[in-house]
This record gives structure tokens, sequence and C-alpha cells, in this order.
């Protein structure tokens, strides 16, 4: 289920919220150059936060959060 309609199901995003210090280090490893600040995530603005990993990793949107479903 994705009740906010973000792309990402919700046993996901709750996985993640739970790990985020976990997520944060893993996602630092496979894209070298996201800071804590690119990290940063606030409630209600996920299409800003995917937009500027987008910028920042020059992976497509969907490819990101696809990683983020299979990491967690």
């Amino acid at each position: 289920m994705d009740a906010n309609n973000n792309g990402i199901n919700d046993s996901t995003e709750l996985r993640a919220r739970g790990n985020w210090n976990e997520i944060k280090g893993q996602a630092k490893q496979k894209w070298g150059n996201l800071t804590d600040d690119d990290l940063h995530y606030e409630e209600g603005k996920q299409d800003e936060w995917f937009g500027r990993l987008q910028h920042k990793t020059g992976e497509t949107i969907d490819d990101i959060k696809n990683w983020f479903q299979r990491t967690f």
C-alpha cells in the first residue's frame, strides 16, 4: 500500500524510518558524494528530497526509489 502516493510501499517507509542511520550509511557508501544534509528528509517534502538525490547521484528518481525498496 502507498497511502501518501510517493511511489514507495508504506511498509518499506516504516522500516526505513526505524533504521534511518543505517540507511544513510548505506546510501553514502553507494553514492559517495552524498552528505548528511543531502539525506536530511522532511515530512511532506519527498519530491524535493528525491530531486536533490537525483541531482547529486545522477540516478533517476525511479532508480533511487527502487534502491531504497530493494535495500530496505
